[in-house]
């Protein structure tokens, strides 16, 4: 599977109360939570976005702070399916998983990443290539049991899929 588009680069340590404020807590509609995402950083910051074209970079420790899934669910609903980053926080980076949403930890291999960067992610070879640079960079491979829940849209799609299967052997 492959996602292309152009980066858009946030620092460390962004939180989720900067991904999605309390404020927006009262719906759980990606539509909705996307119309403010990352609102607690910066509310002109999703007017860059190009949606299904767009690929979040992040610095260290991304999705931080609370544990709510509403903060991978705004990121989606913003129109943005990966977030490649330094490092992520644990829970943040569980949520994406269930979510549906792509996490691509690179390490040190964030530095090379410019705001507008044209980058290509393939969860197949485990490599992301930035046009600019020219420089591939590889990441681990998603383990196969997260790629299974990220290929039916998140966790609810793939317990969806395993309940139809187990119905469907029984009948």
């Amino acid at each position: 599977m492959q996602y292309t588009g152009q980066s858009l680069v946030v620092g460390d340590h962004i939180d989720t109360d900067a991904i999605i404020p309390a404020i927006y807590l009262v719906s759980s509609d990606p539509e909705e939570l996307g119309r403010h995402c990352m609102d607690g950083l910066d509310p002109a910051w999703k007017n860059n976005i190009r949606p299904g074209a767009t690929l979040l970079v992040a610095g260290r420790n991304f999705g931080c702070g609370s544990s709510r899934e509403h903060a991978p669910v705004a990121i989606l609903g913003a129109g943005i399916q990966v977030v490649i980053a330094h490092s992520f926080a644990r829970i943040f980076y569980r949520n994406a998983f269930n979510t549906g949403l792509i996490p691509l930890e690179v390490g040190d291999d964030f530095a090379g990443f410019r705001e507008g960067d044209e980058l290509e992610a393939d969860l197949d070879a485990g490599t992301i290539f930035n046009k600019r640079s020219g420089k591939r960079i590889a990441f681990p491979p998603i383990p196969e049991g997260m790629r299974a829940i990220l290929d039916a849209g998140g966790l609810t799609g793939f317990v969806k899929i395993r309940l139809a299967a187990r119905a469907a052997g029984a009948a």
